[in-house]
C-alpha cells in the first residue's frame, strides 16, 4: 500500500475585505478628528461696512490685543519685544512662510499698543496686515 503525501494547506490572510476596513477606518478618523481653532484672548473687533475675507487660514499669523495691553500670537502671550522676533521666525520658515499677519485688536486698546505692534511688524518685515471687523449693524 502506497501513502500519498498530502499537499499542505497554504494558510494566509485573507484580503478581499482589506479595503472596506481601510476606507472605513478613514472616514472613522476624519469625521472624529477636531481641527484646533485659535481663540485668542477676548477682543471687542471695531465695526465696518465693508468686509473682504482672507482667501484662506494657511500661513496666517494672528495677532490679538485687548484694551489691558496684552499681546497674544498664536493662542500664546508674548511681550512686545518678542513680537519682531516671532515673526522674523515665521517668515523664515521654509514649509510655511508667513504671508498675512491678521490683526485682532479690541476697539478699546490704546492706539499706543497698536503703534508699537506695527513698529515691531516693521523690524520682522512683515509688512502684509489684515486687521479684523465685525459687520456693522
Amino acid at each position: 500500500m502506497k501513502f500519498e503525501k498530502k499537499n499542505k494547506v497554504a494558510t494566509g490572510i485573507p484580503t478581499a475585505s482589506l479595503p472596506d476596513i481601510v476606507f472605513m477606518l478613514i472616514i472613522f478618523f476624519m469625521v472624529s478628528t477636531v481641527f484646533k481653532e485659535f481663540r485668542g484672548i477676548p477682543v471687542r473687533l471695531p465695526e465696518a461696512r465693508k468686509l473682504e475675507k482672507l482667501p484662506g487660514k494657511r500661513d496666517v499669523a494672528y495677532i490679538y490685543a485687548n484694551n489691558s495691553g496684552q499681546v497674544m500670537i498664536d493662542d500664546r502671550f508674548v511681550e512686545m519685544s518678542e513680537v519682531s522676533q516671532i515673526m522674523y521666525s515665521k517668515r523664515a520658515d521654509p514649509l510655511h512662510p508667513l504671508k498675512v499677519v491678521s490683526m485682532r485688536i479690541d476697539q478699546k486698546t490704546k492706539m499706543s499698543v497698536v503703534s508699537s505692534i506695527h513698529e515691531e511688524l516693521r523690524k520682522a518685515d512683515a509688512l502684509n496686515v489684515n486687521y479684523s471687523a465685525r459687520t456693522a449693524g
